[in-house]
Parts: structure tokens; sequence; C-alpha cells
């Protein structure tokens, strides 16, 4: 299998067929055909059918077409990685999304003024959520809430957070697990680490015999929160940021409220964007909790 070729395979996939590709890559229309030719001859499988002057993927192809990409993005990152050359092109970043919130403005800010070659795509998730799309290289980079157990994956520590349980303001003092008995959980869906801090406060494997709103903004569960609808743990950096809200916060043991969000990329793949998004958030002054 020819690299060159899968880089002309890719063209003609993304164009949407051989003369717009030809036109791209500088070349007339029958070289990207006989290249695109000499690829399934390498594979023994055809990767386009042919529809009178369309070209549609094959199964072959579609499968063919994830690892044309990784491998044009992987020789991109080797050559500005042993270049010297600055970051550039797409850098697919997931994160938290209080992270997203409370921390990121002035770091994007910040690698955007930098880096002007670099178009920044910017996805929110959980935590499971962000490392699964990590791992299938949807994501080239993320910020989530726990270093990452997988060899796969490297992280960085980068900001420390301290999670607090939040009630509705005629909520009575919540010292421990007993006193939120009867109440509901306001949380994100499953994946979300701070869930799972919050059933270890509880000493529960699972929060499945409680009633738990599960909700997808920090926002909403504020809201939902205020309103008297339940309990809910969160960053209190989030909850700085909204000086409007009317909850009631109560503490709960630095062995799980304490954490400390890491950086995290997929080992060996330190692109020239992800070594400058750590080296920029390794430059910050330490925030406080």
């Amino acid at each position: 299998m020819n690299f060159a070729d899968l880089q002309v395979f890719k063209s003609v996939v993304d164009e949407g067929g051989v003369i717009r590709a030809a036109q791209k890559l500088h070349r007339v229309p029958s070289a990207v055909t006989t290249r695109i030719k000499q690829l399934e001859a390498s594979v023994g499988v055809k990767l386009f059918h042919r529809d009178r002057q369309r070209l549609h993927l094959s199964p072959a192809g579609e499968l063919l077409r994830d690892y044309a990409e990784r491998l044009i993005r992987l020789s991109d990152e080797a050559r500005d990685a042993v270049s010297g050359t600055a970051p550039r092109g797409t850098f697919r970043l997931g994160a938290l999304e209080s992270t997203t919130a409370s921390r990121l403005p002035p770091i994007l800010a910040a690698f955007h003024a930098r880096h002007p070659d670099v178009r920044l795509e910017l996805s929110t998730g959980t935590n499971d959520g962000l490392l699964e799309r990590l791992a299938e290289r949807k994501l080239d980079a993320a910020f989530i809430s726990e270093p990452p157990r997988a060899d796969s994956f490297e992280h960085v520590p980068v900001f420390a957070e301290r999670l607090t349980l939040i009630s509705s303001a005629d909520h009575a003092p919540i010292r421990r697990p007993r006193d939120v008995e009867g109440d509901s959980i306001i949380a994100f869906p499953e994946g979300c680490a701070y869930r799972r801090v919050l059933q270890r406060w509880l000493g529960r494997d699972s929060l499945a015999t409680l009633r738990v709103l599960e909700l997808a903004s920090y926002h909403a569960i504020v809201a939902c929160v205020t309103a008297g609808a339940g309990i809910a743990l969160m960053p209190e950096a989030v909850l700085d940021a909204m000086p409007q809200a009317k909850v009631l916060r109560h503490s709960i043991p630095k062995a799980q409220s304490d954490i400390t969000t890491p950086l995290v990329w997929r080992r060996g793949e330190t692109s020239a964007s992800v070594l400058a998004l750590r080296t920029l958030v390794l430059s910050q002054p330490k925030q406080k909790r």
C-alpha cells in the first residue's frame, strides 16, 4: 500500500469525485483514476462503487478512510515534530462542561492568539465519554476529571478543584450521607466522574435505587437545586461563576472533594498542538480552588 495512493484516495473522498480531486492535486483525472485502481489492486477489494459519473465508498472504502485519515494526520504530526514547525491545522479538544466554563476561557483565548494557524474545535462531554472519543481518535486531547487508568494515555495534572454539595436554601444542614435520605440526586448522565464521587460519599455502588434527575448543564442543575428538586455535587469554581445562585453549600470530606483535572492525550502522539497546549496550561499561575 503506497502512502501517496492513500493521499489521493482521501482527496477523492473529501472532494466527492475524481475530477475535483484532480483539480485540488493539480493532476489530470486519468492519473488520479490510475492511483485509485493501484490502491484497489494492492488491497484486493473495491473501494468505490461507481454509479455513472459518481463514486460511492464501499464498506471496505469506509474502513480504509478512517485508517487513511489517521496515517496522514500522524505523518503531518511527525513532520511538524521533527522540523519544529508551529502548530497548524485542526486541533480537536474535549473538556468537561465545568472546566470549559470556569477554567478554559483565558487559556483558549491565549492559545488562539499564539497559534493563528490552528483551527480549534472544542466539544464537551462526561469524563468517560471524552476518554472514549479520545481513544477512537475523534479528539486529539481532553481535559477530564480524573487520571486515566489505561496505559494508552498520557496526562499532566493542571487544575485543582474542590467539589461541594449544594441544596436549596431551606434544606437542613448536610453533614453526613443520612442527612440526604429521601432527596433526589441531580447529576450528569452515567460516565461523569463527579457522579461517582457522590456515589462513594453516599457509600453506594450505584445510584440505581435513588431518584436521579439527569441533566447536561450546570445552569440547569443549579436551577433545579434552587427550586428544591434535589441535591447535586459540583466544582466550587463553577458555582463561584454563578453569583446569582441561591443555594446552600455543604462540605464533604477532602478525600472526596479535592480532585485534580488532568490534560490527557494518546500515548506517543504528542502533536505540536498538544505540546503547545500542555506548555501553555502548565505556564499559567496556579489557581486557588
